[in-house]
């Protein structure tokens, strides 16, 4: 896979980690895309060191996209108990 299938499969896992993680985030569509695909690249990586899992040369490896959505969920799950919603209504 090359940058460009990364950035796009990180860009999708980001979409659905909001879906299954709905509300507000503090850094907005922007903010959050961009936690998406740090997410889905930790998540592979993760899934490559630690599960001894190739880096797959197909773009429809399930395997590795279970790991970038799991990895674009725990990253936005720790960017929200880090920053909070700081679009709280006063």
């Amino acid at each position: 896979m090359g940058i460009v299938s990364w950035l796009v499969l990180g860009l999708i896992a980001g979409v659905i980690a909001k879906v299954l993680l709905p509300g507000r985030d503090p850094g907005g569509l922007v903010g959050t895309t961009l936690i998406g695909i740090a997410g889905s690249f930790i998540g592979g990586w993760l899934s490559t060191r630690f599960l001894h899992r190739p880096i797959p040369k197909d773009f429809y490896d399930p395997a590795m996209w279970i790991a970038a959505v799991a990895g674009a969920l725990v990253l936005l799950i720790a960017y929200r108990l880090l920053f909070g919603n700081s679009r709280a209504r006063r």
